[in-house]
C-alpha cells in the first residue's frame, strides 16, 4: 500500500476578471453607427448646400472629427488626462459642426455612449446635458415651423440611452463583484483544505509514530529495564533480554527508514502477508502473544492490511501498558464480506460503568468517532477508532472487570463478484 503523504487537491482560482466589462460589441456598433452619421451628415450637406463657401471647412472639420475618433480607442476607456483632452478635442469639433451645419447634430448620439464611457456619471451626465442642447437647437434651426417632437425627443433620447447605459454599468459592476465574492471565497475553501489536509496528515504520523516507533522504543525500555535487574542474578537471561532489545531496535530503525520513505508497515513489505506479519507481532517479555486465523484469506487493499496491522499494534500497546494481562490473543477471520481482527487479554478489564449496576457488568462502547474507554490514554483507542472509521468500519471494546478485554474490529470488503 502506498500511503506517501499526497497533498490535497486544491481548486483551480481564476485569475480576477477585468475591472470593465467586454464593450467590444456595443464600442463597434457605436463607433459604425458614428461613421454613418458623419458620412450622412456630409453627404446631406453637400446635396442641399452645393457650392457653398462653407464647404471647404466642412470637409475639413468632418476628416479632423473623423481622424480624432480613429484615435479614441488606442487612448483606452479609462478617463485619464490625455483621453479627457481627446474628449473635449471632440466634443469641440463637434460643436463647430454643429455651429457651421445642423445636420451633424445626430453625430451626437455616439457622443453619448463615449462621454459615458470616459467620464465619472455626474460628469457625464452634464456632458450629455450640453450635446442635447446643442442637438436641440440645431433641430430646431433646421426646422421652418416649430416642433414640439424637436424640442422633446432629443432630450428623452438622450435620458433614455443615460438610463440604460447607467443600469447596464451598474449591472456589470454587481456582477464583477459578486465574481469577486466567488474567487475569494473559492480561495479560502482551497486554503481551508490545504490546512484541514495538513492537520489530517499530522494526525495520521502522529498515529503512525505511536504504533510503531513508541512501541519499539517502549519495549526497548522495558527490555533493558528487566536485563539491568537480572544482571548480576541472572547473567543469560539478561542477556536475552538485551538481545531482544537490539533486534527490537533493528526494527524500529527500518520502521523509521521506511515511515521516511513512504509510511507503509514494513512488516508487510517482501511479500509477507498480513497474517504471517500478525503472528510475529508481540507485546512484551512478559505477555505471550497467541495468533489465530479463521476462515478462507482473501486478498486486503493494501489500506486495509496496513490498518488491520496498526490496529493490532495499538491494541497490543494498550494491553501491555494497561491491562496487567498475561496472555493476549489475535485472531484474523474473513467472513466473507468483512474481515475481523479480534483482539483479546486476560487483564484486569474495565472499572464499571457508572450506568452498571453490578460490579461484573459488561463495559460494551460502540461509538467509532471518538473519546476514550476508562483505563486507555493517549492516542490508543483514539487512534484505532480514526482508522477504522477511515475504513467505514465498526469497532466494539467489550470488558468486564477482573475478566479482561476484547477489542474487535470489522472491515466491511468490497464485493468480488
Amino acid at each position: 500500500m502506498d500511503v506517501r503523504t499526497t497533498p490535497p487537491q486544491e481548486h483551480p482560482v481564476s485569475p480576477a476578471p477585468p475591472r470593465k466589462p467586454d464593450t467590444r460589441a456595443l464600442a463597434t456598433v457605436m463607433h459604425t453607427a458614428f461613421f454613418l452619421l458623419l458620412g450622412a451628415s456630409v453627404a446631406r450637406f453637400l446635396l442641399r448646400h452645393p457650392g457653398e463657401p462653407r464647404t471647404p471647412w466642412i470637409i475639413a472639420l468632418s476628416i479632423v472629427l473623423a481622424l480624432l475618433y480613429v484615435l479614441g480607442p488606442a487612448l483606452g476607456a479609462a478617463p485619464t488626462l490625455r483621453r479627457l483632452l481627446w474628449l473635449g478635442l471632440v466634443v469641440a469639433t463637434w460643436v463647430v459642426l454643429v455651429v457651421l451645419a445642423p445636420s451633424f447634430a445626430w453625430c451626437a448620439v455616439p457622443l453619448f455612449y463615449t462621454g459615458l464611457r470616459t467620464l465619472p456619471p455626474r460628469a457625464a451626465v452634464v456632458l450629455v446635458a450640453l450635446l442635447t442642447v446643442f442637438v436641440v437647437a440645431a433641430q430646431l434651426k433646421l426646422s421652418q415651423d416649430f416642433d414640439p417632437n424637436l424640442l422633446l425627443a432629443p432630450p428623452a433620447v438622450a435620458a433614455l440611452a443615460t438610463a440604460v447605459f447607467v443600469h447596464t454599468e451598474r449591472q456589470a459592476e454587481a456582477q464583477r463583484a459578486l465574481i469577486d465574492d466567488l474567487i475569494r471565497t473559492r480561495r479560502e475553501l482551497a486554503a481551508t483544505e490545504r490546512r484541514e489536509g495538513t492537520l489530517a496528515e499530522r494526525q495520521r504520523l502522529s498515529m503512525e509514530i505511536h504504533d510503531t516507533l513508541a512501541q519499539h522504543l517502549s519495549s526497548q525500555q522495558m527490555l533493558l529495564q528487566a536485563a539491568d535487574r537480572t544482571w548480576d542474578s541472572d547473567p543469560g537471561t539478561a542477556r536475552a533480554h538485551v538481545r531482544t532489545a537490539t533486534d527490537i531496535a533493528a526494527r524500529g530503525l527500518a520502521e523509521a527508514r521506511r515511515l521516511v520513505h513512504d509510511l507503509a508497515p514494513p512488516e508487510l513489505s517482501g511479500g509477507a502477508g498480513l497474517a504471517d506479519a500478525l503472528r510475529a507481532l508481540d507485546a512484551g517479555p512478559d505477555i505471550e502473544v497467541r495468533f489465530h486465523l479463521e476462515g478462507a484469506p482473501v486478498p486486503l487493499p493494501d489500506r486495509a492490511e496496513s490498518a488491520l496491522l496498526r490496529i493490532a499494534q495499538g491494541a497490543l500497546a494498550n494491553v501491555r501498558e494497561h491491562s496487567g494481562a498475561r496472555t493476549a490473543a489475535l485472531t484474523l477471520s474473513f467472513l466473507g464480506d468483512q474481515v475481523v481482527l479480534d483482539v483479546a487479554d486476560d487483564g484486569h478489564g474495565f472499572p464499571r460503568s457508572p450506568e452498571s449496576t453490578t460490579p461484573t457488568a459488561p463495559v460494551r462502547d460502540e461509538s467509532v468517532p471518538g473519546g476514550s474507554v476508562p483505563g486507555h490514554r493517549g492516542h490508543g483507542l483514539p487512534a484505532i477508532r480514526a482508522r477504522v472509521s477511515q475504513l467505514g468500519g465498526d469497532l466494539t471494546v467489550e470488558s468486564t472487570p477482573g475478566e479482561g478485554t476484547v477489542l474487535s474490529a470489522s472491515i466491511p470488503l468490497e464485493p468480488t463478484g
